[in-house]
């Protein structure tokens, strides 16, 4: 490793040892990076200084902005957290705001000045955002002043945060007034190592505590240099747009890295559901589109309605692609979905076929740059057309902060995602299930003992079990397993309290949808709550509902 750039080493020192990593490719050309590096002077400062700096980079309902002014905006954010705040190389930096200029412009201020970024979801509550703040020895945040309410309760809950600078108000003391001053406008990129971190991205666990993924500036131009620039195959003139919030790696890259690597411009939408997309489809005529299945699906009954006609590449994660959603879009678009599968953990997508390479059923092959094989539980290659876990190694890879978690995800030199697979004789991925206990729903993952947890708070809650139940919509949605205490009556009104308890908690989307009351829960003869028993009460329920 080349010698640091953070004066502040919190995040070097609570990397894994280093034999806990895993095995780094780096065969690719355009993947053997220099030893010192700033990813925002790669994804941006070089656009500038080629001459670009008049080009449509960022476009939202209320602002557009040019490379150039949106390097200014950057270089005006990274001088109040360097001369007004005190941020030092290597601190950690909370961001916590909807997909907008500002956020993309505090997430690259903060890496430029030689941050760390911890960017979060605004619908997590002060819970969520206390354990990912303590957890990482958060002491400043950045803040959209619409999320403030969390925002406090977070920073009266937490140990470590000390500074909460909120935009968007007209407070003498508001991150808009202090970009303002003069002098603001220039910054000199950080002189950070390539190795250094420069990223915290928390992922839920099966064990209801997220685990913070480490990733270098290195990585955030390597997963563009691979998936970006050979699978997605983008353009200068391509215009993104999607629904991830760009706290999740998925919406980091597909609406802010991949464009600004090759020069392009994004869309970004504070509200992007189905209903909000298309329209916006048509309103600025975007090129590229990442969302779940679960959209598309919703997107098809008013896809006659609305003008598609710039769409030239759509693409999937978050959830598995159904081969049924994989035809109706394209007979109804005439585009094939490009499925793929990323993880928190390798940044982004490792397997996934280019447009003219689709298997339909199959995620694909693996991304250039990175080698998969499915593997037995003693971790050795299995057969094409074997069932079994996935294993994958690139120039991205597993690298948790401070997490005992790092020797069950790496296992001699590759990554084990947590999925079962199968590979055919072709090369071609075959998803069959997840191989633990996380939920995922509309794109959406969701740790079940979370949820248990924010149920259990409930004085009607004797005893719970959530698991995932299959579902045509959503992929999986959150089921409840439920025994009361005595005197309480499991009814639709304590169904309804119940919901909204959890909604109150956590974050909204991981609320059970269904709830059943049980006598007693599943479990083994030491005590340990039987959650495949549960799984599978839950698919013969769907089943029984789907032949009703």
């Amino acid at each position: 490793m080349a010698d640091s750039g953070h004066s502040d080493t919190f995040a070097r020192d609570h990397l894994p040892p280093r034999q806990q990593w895993p095995e780094f490719l780096f065969d690719l050309p355009e993947l053997r990076y220099p030893p010192r590096l700033n990813c925002v002077a790669e994804l941006l400062d070089s656009w500038i200084a080629a001459g670009k700096g008049g080009a449509p980079c960022l476009i939202s309902p209320s602002e557009t902005l040019t490379y150039a002014q949106l390097a200014e905006r950057v270089n005006r954010v990274a001088n109040v957290l360097t001369r007004d705040l005190g941020m030092r190389p290597g601190n950690r930096v909370l961001l916590r705001a909807p997909n907008s200029p500002a956020m993309v412009a505090a997430w690259l201020a903060v890496a430029k000045a030689g941050g760390v970024v911890v960017a979060t979801m605004p619908l997590l509550r002060a819970k969520e955002l206390s354990y990912a703040i303590d957890k990482a020895r958060i002491a400043l945040a950045l803040c959209d002043c619409r999320l403030a309410e969390d925002m406090e309760k977070a920073r009266a809950q937490s140990a470590s945060l000390e500074k909460v600078v909120y935009w968007g108000n007209d407070a003498a003391d508001a991150l808009d007034a202090l970009m303002r001053k003069p002098g603001y406008e220039r910054f000199t990129a950080a002189a950070c190592a390539a190795e250094d971190v420069c990223l915290i991205a928390f992922t839920s666990g099966t064990t209801g505590e997220p685990k913070g993924t480490m990733h270098f500036h290195r990585d955030i131009l390597a997963t563009c240099d691979s998936y970006g620039r050979h699978v997605l195959r983008a353009r200068a003139n391509d215009r993104f747009i999607g629904s991830p919030p760009l706290a999740f790696t998925f919406g980091l890259g597909g609406l802010v890295l991949f464009p600004l690597r090759v020069g392009g411009s994004t869309v970004l939408l504070e509200k992007a559901a189905p209903d909000d997309l298309l329209p916006a489809i048509a309103r600025y005529r975007a090129t590229a589109l990442f969302t779940a299945p679960t959209a598309y699906r919703a997107m098809l009954a008013r896809l006659a309605e609305h003008d598609f006609s710039s769409l030239r590449v759509c693409v999937s994660a978050g959830e598995a692609l159904p081969k049924a959603t994989f035809d109706a879009w394209q007979a109804a678009s005439g585009i094939r979905i490009m499925d793929g599968i990323g993880a928190t953990e390798m940044l982004h997508i490792f397997i996934g076929s280019p447009a003219d390479a689709i298997r339909p059923g199959a995620t694909g092959k693996p991304v250039p740059g990175y080698e998969a094989r499915v593997v037995d539980d003693q971790g050795n290659a299995v057969k094409p057309g074997t069932v079994g876990r996935l294993a994958v190694r690139g120039p991205t890879g597993c690298r948790y902060l401070a997490d005992a978690r790092q020797q069950k995800y790496v296992k001699d030199g590759w990554n084990i995602t947590g999925d079962t697979y199968v590979m055919d004789t072709d090369g071609y991925y075959w998803y069959q299930a997840r191989s633990d206990d996380m939920i995922i729903s509309s794109g959406y993952n969701i740790a079940g003992p979370e949820v248990e947890e924010a149920l259990l708070t409930h004085p009607a809650v004797a005893e719970c079990g959530v698991v995932g139940a299959p579902d045509e919509l959503r992929g999986q949605v959150v089921t409840a397993y439920i025994v009361l205490r005595d005197g309480k009556d499991g009814d639709a009104v304590l169904s309804k309290q119940l919901q909204d308890h959890v909604k109150a908690t956590v974050a909204p989307y991981k609320y059970p949808r269904i709830i059943e009351y049980v006598r007693e829960l599943p479990k083994t003869q030491t005590g340990k709550l039987q959650r495949f028993e549960l799984r599978r009460r839950a698919a013969n329920r769907s089943a029984r509902n789907d032949g009703d």
